[in-house]
């Protein structure tokens, strides 16, 4: 299983601010290792970041993003003590769902 992801959130008028730090390799599936094969691909495929049960984030990724992606974004909403939810699923089928509470 994956590493904890870092989360941080906060309310402030409104608005929630969230910050993710995934620990993921990243993998694209195009870079030869030492041996001079493919290293296979491992990378996140799909996120999501719920509020209170309500989606407020659906993304896709691929290959291109960086090892340990990092992530933020806001949404209208959340008051301090509100759970946020975010989980990753990758190409390989692992998943990881961690949840933080809004400052």
């Amino acid at each position: 299983m994956a590493s904890p992801m870092r989360i941080r959130a906060a309310a402030k008028d409104g608005v929630t601010t969230v910050r993710v730090l995934m620990a993921h390799p990243m993998e694209p599936g195009t870079r030869k290792g030492s041996d001079g094969n493919l290293i296979p691909a491992h990378h996140i495929t799909d996120i999501e970041a719920s509020h209170n049960g309500k989606a407020v984030l659906k993304g896709r990724f691929s290959g291109s993003v960086s090892q340990n992606p990092f992530l933020a974004f806001k949404f209208n909403g959340g008051a301090g003590g509100d759970k946020v939810v975010v989980k990753w699923t990758d190409n390989k089928g692992e998943s990881r769902t961690d949840e933080a509470t809004i400052s």
